[in-house]
């Protein structure tokens, strides 16, 4: 079965995560852009608070044994500083039921 890795990242973070994934010969997947907060709830500057923070999303769909290693590939080029920081993006993985293509018409294996 197939998996679809969703990895939100900071913005300026995007161009390194795909590089990475390319590198890697793990070229394919959709980015857009997408707000929201974790578990900081956002951030707060003077009076002003930011609930929302802007971020990308990756979505890369992948063969089951692919998955751990795009996961250490995502992980490794999305984080900031040696530790980390809050707010460097999570990793989700979904299994695929199906999928097909459509120039061809047929169903992806």
């Amino acid at each position: 079965m197939m998996k679809m890795i969703f990895a939100i990242v900071r913005p300026e973070k995007v161009y390194e995560v795909n590089k990475a994934l390319v590198d890697a010969d793990y070229g394919a997947s959709t980015k857009w852009g997408v707000a929201g907060r974790g578990k900081q709830h956002g951030i707060q500057v003077g009076e002003i608070v930011y609930d929302e923070m802007t971020k990308n999303m990756l979505m890369i769909a992948c063969e089951d044994e692919e998955k751990n290693e795009i996961i250490d590939i995502i992980m490794d080029a999305a984080r900031t500083g040696e530790n980390g920081n809050s707010g460097d993006g999570r990793v989700f993985v979904v299994p695929i039921e199906e999928g097909y293509t459509i120039s061809s018409q047929s169903k992806d294996n």
